[in-house]
């Protein structure tokens, strides 16, 4: 049960980090580069992809069509107060966005940046490890069998490990990824 509670825990950890390294920009105009988009509907902030379709024409071009016309300039006002670095075009129906090449000098923020995801994923996983060994201790004041104790400890640490070594994998993908020009 607690190493189902770990791995559960780690899986989580490790989803985050892929959807925070889909933020991260290689390059390429990808839809979930404006998943952090808000943009105010009828009173109410709302994820862009709620109130317009975002797609990609071509690896530097995204265009985001609203549900409803009159929101085109809502959506542009969003998605310039998000500090993505984008300036949308409005041609009346359908907002366009050039995505730049990046310079060497922004390709290695952006791989500092996914190692401090990847380092914030890490600490989340010792997190769930230590919440692991807590757990055992409990289960060890309740009268569970030392060797039981010690062999979920070492089940405990090999799940870390083999998450720690994925975490590793993701990074040099998305850094490949990042200096690929």
């Amino acid at each position: 049960m607690v190493l189902d509670e770990v791995q559960k825990a780690n899986e989580k950890s490790l989803l985050h980090l892929k959807s925070e390294l889909e933020k991260i920009r290689a390059g390429k105009a990808t839809p979930s580069m404006l998943d952090s988009v808000q943009v105010e509907y009828y009173g109410a902030m709302t994820p862009i992809n709620q109130v317009a379709n975002v797609t990609t024409t071509d690896a530097r071009t995204i265009t985001v069509q609203p549900w409803e016309r009159n929101m085109l300039d809502e959506i542009a006002k969003g998605i310039i107060n998000s500090n993505l670095g984008f300036s949308p075009q409005n041609n009346g129906e359908v907002l366009i966005i050039n995505v730049p090449p990046l310079t060497e000098e922004r390709r290695r923020d952006l791989v500092k940046k996914s190692k401090a995801e990847g380092e914030n994923a890490k600490v989340a996983i010792r997190n769930n490890r230590k919440d692991g060994m807590d757990m055992l201790k409990d289960l060890k004041n309740d009268g569970m069998p030392e060797d039981a104790i010690k062999v979920g400890e070492a089940k405990v640490e090999d799940i870390t490990k083999l998450y720690v070594t994925k975490i590793d994998e993701l990074i040099v993908l998305k850094e490949a990824d990042i200096m690929k020009v």
